[in-house]
């Protein structure tokens, strides 16, 4: 990737981070917190199907193997600008995210207090939502949350069977 490259993909990526808090504090201004929340879920919901979507498409993958949901929603991390490892076997893909650029903006924003809210309600509807995508056959959980003082996010989508 050039410089040139770089510098175009950390201005969406800011321009992506502040439009999404930009349209949450004026629904929050306009309302109150928790129908911003919920109308924050919403739209996470169908982004994350759309992401889920495209992930695929630029990956080339359309099976739903461990290995397919790791390269996807590593594609979806990175792409957010999460520092993170990833871990796959035949039964689990496990995601431990040592950056979040969520976590990052609700501090610099004083807003850190209603992190662990809004990654309940976020984090978990997209988690769930990839699950779906990779046809219905993980469930997702998060054995640790920065936004709840840990020192990293950990994701954790467990196959429900193992296909041969």
């Amino acid at each position: 990737m050039s410089p040139d490259d770089c510098v175009l993909v950390e201005y969406l990526r800011r321009s992506y981070h502040a439009v999404d808090g930009l349209w949450f504090v004026l629904v929050e201004q306009q309302s109150d917190f928790d129908a911003a929340l919920a109308l924050d879920q919403r739209v996470w919901e169908v982004l994350a199907k759309v992401q889920a979507r495209k992930a695929r498409e630029l990956t080339g993958r359309s099976g739903n193997r461990p290995s397919d949901l790791a390269e996807c929603f590593g594609l979806k991390l990175a792409a957010d600008g999460h520092a993170f490892d990833a871990v796959q076997d035949e039964g689990h893909v496990r995601f431990a995210i040592h950056g979040c650029p969520w976590v990052a903006l609700l501090r610099r924003s004083s807003r850190e207090h209603l992190a662990p809210r809004i990654a309940e309600a976020i984090c978990c509807t997209e988690g769930r939502v990839w699950c779906a995508e990779f046809g219905g056959e993980y469930e997702f959980g998060m054995s640790a949350r920065a936004c709840d003082g840990a020192d990293r996010c950990e994701m954790r989508f467990t196959r429900l069977t193992v296909v041969a």
